[in-house]
């Protein structure tokens, strides 16, 4: 459940996109643009950049590389002790409790120790001891977390809980941009973190959606699916050679999968499902979308042959 932003990474991409203007930031270790449909350039720059200030004070709370976040306070905290959480990081704690759920501990934001037992610095993989991996798994799961909605505060059952939240971060991110937009009246606008996660609101004059493409790790000229997205999101997930996703159920590497893609009706959802996806089996991914007609799927599963070099792409509710 570890994100690299690179050109290996599997693409959520604007396409041909139409005359909009377009503005960009640099935050949360990737580049977030804006891209709005305004007559007036000089009120949608002064849109694009509320939306960025809102997302400054995120990455603020929602970092665990910063010093004095909402997080790296949680991630200092002893078994018993309460803190009390800005409005953003506990909404964002709930979505993530939310979807660890629905998908039987697949997406789990208490990964941090996992992470840090079994990657090494430049994130490839390390064999840790059976007894470290025993004591990061014993601080892992959601069911340590417990989070007072009438006061926002979150108090652990454990000591050495940390938090992660590289899997939804960008995603909720995006979707308080657009709540910004929003209270600016743009209607028309498209948000995208880096190539990992896209929220579409409307669509162009005269088209069907904002045109996304999904490109393949390793190969962004590799089209997968071309995408008109209206009031949706998508978000990717992946890996390339050297890098690797845990599992937070077992602790174990996946190693069957290269990419995940899921659409959502919003960026935050999305964005953890497709770290979901890279974890679930594929019987999972198919009942999890039989049961919510309103989220879609896009696996590539690595072939165990390497003499076929053809991989599977498999699509659940496309």
């Amino acid at each position: 459940m570890t994100q690299p932003t690179n050109n290996r990474f599997p693409g959520c991409i604007p396409d041909s996109m139409p005359a909009a203007h377009i503005f960009s930031k640099e935050a949360m270790a990737t580049i977030f643009e804006i891209f709005i449909f305004n007559e007036d350039e000089h009120y949608a720059a002064q849109a694009a950049w509320a939306a960025f200030d809102e997302l400054d004070g995120i990455e603020q709370k929602l970092s665990r590389f910063i010093e004095n976040s909402d997080v790296s306070e949680i991630n200092n905290l002893s078994a018993g002790q309460s803190l009390q959480l800005g409005l953003d990081t506990f909404r964002c704690l709930g979505l993530a409790a939310e979807i660890y759920d629905q998908t039987n501990g697949a997406f789990d934001v208490t990964i941090g120790s996992l992470l840090d037992c079994r990657l090494a610095e430049d994130k490839t993989l390390r064999n840790p001891l059976v007894q470290e991996l025993g004591l990061a798994r014993s601080r892992t799961g959601m069911n340590l977390l417990r989070l007072d909605e009438e006061n926002h505060t979150l108090t652990l059952s454990t000591s050495g809980v940390q938090i992660d939240l590289g899997g939804i971060g960008k995603g909720y991110a995006v979707d308080r941009m657009a709540e910004i937009l929003a209270e600016w009246s743009i209607c028309t606008a498209l948000i995208c973190a880096g190539r990992s996660s896209v929220l579409a609101l409307g669509s162009p004059p005269k088209t069907e959606g904002w045109p996304v493409k999904l490109t393949k790790p390793c190969n962004t000229g590799q089209i997968l699916e071309r995408l008109f997205l209206r009031d949706e999101a998508v978000s990717g997930s992946g890996v390339q050679k050297g890098y690797h996703i845990i599992d937070p159920r077992s602790g174990s590497p996946v190693e069957n999968k290269l990419a995940a893609w899921a659409l959502a009706p919003d960026a935050a959802t999305a964005d953890a499902l497709s770290t979901a996806f890279m974890v679930m089996s594929c019987d999972q991914i198919k009942n999890y979308c039989l049961r919510r007609p309103e989220y879609q799927a896009l696996i590539i599963l690595q072939q165990e042959d390497p003499e076929t070099r053809q991989d599977s792409i498999l699509h659940f509710n496309f």
